[in-house]
C-alpha cells in the first residue's frame, strides 16, 4: 500500500494494482452502507452496485496508528454514469469514544481486516496531516500539493469540521484557514480554483485568495483532478441566508444589506470580466441557450404535473431569448450558483462571495461556460423569494429584489432590470430547476418556485 514519496518534485503515479483492488473490495461492504448516507453523495435513491479504485495513497501508513488513506473510487449505480468520490479514511486498532460516530466499520478481510476504518476528517490528528501536506508543495504518489509564494501557513492550528456543507466537506483551522474538499470529482479544470485564482490576480477583495490546493493525476489520466482548496477563513462572518432569516424573525427590512450585496456582486462580475475573456452574445448563443432551457422545461413538465398548465407561457420567455440579436451584449465567466448562502458578511460589514464551483451536479465543462451576468442576478433574486417564504413575506422579498438591483446598477454602471428578456429567461430557468428539485426532494417547499412560476407566466 506504500507509494513513492517526493516532497520537492513530481512523482510518477503507479497503476492501480491488485493490492489496491483487494483493499477497495474489502472496503466495499462498508462503503455500500456508509456512502449513500453522506450528504454529499449524489446518487441517493439508487443502490450502489460496485466500486473500482482510481488511486490509493497512504498519507500515513496504517501501521502509524492512526493511518490515513486517500482514495479516489469510481462508484457504479444503475441508471447513472460512474461517479468518482474522494474518500479520506482513518485506520486504528482501537477507536477512541469521541470518534465512534465516524466509524464505517471493520473489514472482515483484506489488508485492513479487523481494524477500525472511519471518516478521517473528524480526527484532529489526521485533519492536521492534511494542512501539513498543503504547507509544503510536492507530490506523494498520484497526489500533488501546490502553494504559490506568500506568507507561511502556521502550524498548530486546531481543526474542526463544518457541518453546513451539502456537496463537499470543509475543515476550519484555527479560524484562520478553511480547507474545502471536493467529494464528487472529475478530471479537468475546476471552476472553484480557476475563478478564485483569476479574481485574486484581479485584486478583487470580495473573494478569499487561494493559499494552497491539492490535486491528483492517476496513471494514464490526461487531465488532473482538483481535490481541495485552502483559503483564508472569514472569521466572525455570517452567511446571507442566516442574516436574511434573522431579519425576517425580527420583522426588520433587509434592503440595506441587499443593496450592498448587489454592489459586491457587480464588483465580482467586473473583476471576472477583467481577468478572463468575454465575448459577444451572438444569435447562435442565444438560440442554444433557449433550446437548452426549453428542453429542461419540457422534461420538468413531464415529471411535475403542476407545472404543465404554465409551460406554454414560460416557453415564450425562451422564444424571446432565442430571438435576441444584439452584439453589444456580452457573455463572461460568472459565479454560476449565486444565492444568499454563497455570500458571507464579515464583522466589518463587507460582503464576500464564496463557492465558485457552479452547480455541482453539472459537468465541469458546462460549469465553465460563459453566460450573461444576469444569470447570477437571477439566482440571487430567487434566493430572496426562498427566504421570504419562511415567513410568508412577499413584500419583503420584492423590496430586497429592488434594492439588490439598485446596488448592482450603482456599482456596474448599468441596470440589470433593463435586460428584461435575458433576466426573465434566466429567472424562469432557475424556477423550473427549483420545481423539479423540490418535487423530488422537498415537496413541502414546492409552493416557493410555483409562486414564481405563476408570476413569470402571467401576461405582460
Amino acid at each position: 500500500m506504500s507509494e513513492t514519496v517526493t516532497r520537492s518534485g513530481t512523482a510518477r503515479a503507479r497503476p492501480v494494482g491488485a493490492e489496491h483492488r483487494q483493499l477497495v473490495d474489502s472496503l466495499a461492504p462498508l462503503l455500500r452502507d456508509w456512502l449513500p448516507r453522506q450528504r454529499w453523495f449524489a446518487g441517493k435513491g439508487r443502490p450502489v452496485t460496485g466500486f473500482a479504485p482510481v488511486s490509493v495513497t497512504a498519507l500515513r501508513p496504517p501501521s502509524a496508528e492512526p493511518g490515513l488513506l486517500h482514495l479516489l473510487v469510481d462508484t457504479q449505480q444503475p441508471g447513472r454514469d460512474t461517479d468518482c468520490y474522494q474518500l479520506l479514511l482513518g485506520v486504528r486498532r482501537t477507536l477512541p469514544p469521541h470518534l465512534s460516530d465516524a466509524l464505517l466499520g471493520r473489514p472482515r478481510g483484506g489488508p485492513l481486516a479487523g481494524l477500525a476504518v472511519y471518516e478521517a476528517l473528524h480526527d484532529p490528528l489526521l485533519a492536521g496531516e492534511l494542512i501539513d501536506r498543503l504547507r509544503t508543495p510536492g507530490a506523494l504518489g498520484a497526489l500533488h500539493f501546490e502553494r504559490p509564494r506568500g506568507p507561511a501557513v502556521p502550524d498548530s492550528l486546531t481543526p474542526r469540521v463544518l457541518d453546513v456543507e451539502q456537496t463537499n466537506s470543509s475543515l476550519v483551522y484555527g479560524d484562520t484557514y478553511i480547507l474545502k474538499l471536493f467529494r464528487r470529482v472529475a478530471p479537468g479544470t475546476h471552476p472553484e480554483l480557476e475563478l478564485s485564482r483569476a479574481l485574486a490576480g484581479a485584486d478583487c477583495p470580495r473573494v478569499p485568495t487561494p493559499v494552497a490546493w491539492a490535486g491528483a493525476r492517476p496513471g494514464g489520466t490526461a487531465e488532473p483532478y482538483v481535490l481541495g482548496l485552502l483559503q483564508p477563513f472569514v472569521a466572525g462572518a455570517a452567511d446571507g441566508w442566516t442574516l436574511a432569516l434573522r431579519a425576517l424573525d425580527d420583522g426588520a427590512p433587509f434592503t440595506r444589506e441587499a443593496a450592498a450585496l448587489g454592489r459586491a456582486t457587480a464588483e465580482v462580475h467586473r473583476a471576472l470580466a477583467r481577468a478572463l475573456p468575454i465575448a459577444a452574445l451572438a444569435r447562435s448563443r442565444t438560440e442554444a441557450l433557449a433550446a437548452a432551457m426549453t428542453e429542461r422545461l419540457d422534461a420538468t413538465a413531464r415529471a411535475v404535473p403542476a407545472l404543465r398548465p404554465y409551460a406554454p407561457a414560460l416557453a415564450a420567455a425562451y422564444t424571446a431569448l432565442g430571438a435576441l440579436d444584439d452584439t453589444r451584449r456580452t457573455v463572461q465567466r460568472v459565479h454560476g450558483d449565486l444565492h444568499l448562502g454563497q455570500c458571507l458578511c464579515g464583522a466589518d460589514g463587507a460582503w464576500h462571495v464564496i463557492d465558485f464551483e457552479g452547480e455541482p451536479a453539472r459537468p465541469l465543462a458546462e460549469r465553465r461556460r460563459p453566460h450573461p451576468a444576469v444569470r447570477d442576478i437571477a439566482g440571487m433574486l430567487r434566493s430572496f423569494d426562498y427566504a421570504a417564504y419562511t415567513h410568508r413575506a412577499s413584500d419583503w422579498a420584492a423590496a430586497c429584489r429592488e434594492a439588490y438591483c439598485d446596488g448592482y446598477a450603482e456599482a456596474a454602471g448599468h441596470d440589470p432590470r433593463a435586460e428584461r428578456t435575458l433576466l426573465r429567461a434566466y429567472e424562469t430557468d432557475k424556477a423550473v430547476y427549483e420545481v423539479l428539485y423540490e418535487a423530488r426532494h422537498r415537496p413541502d417547499w414546492l409552493p416557493v418556485p410555483m409562486s414564481a412560476i405563476r408570476r413569470l407566466a402571467a401576461p405582460r
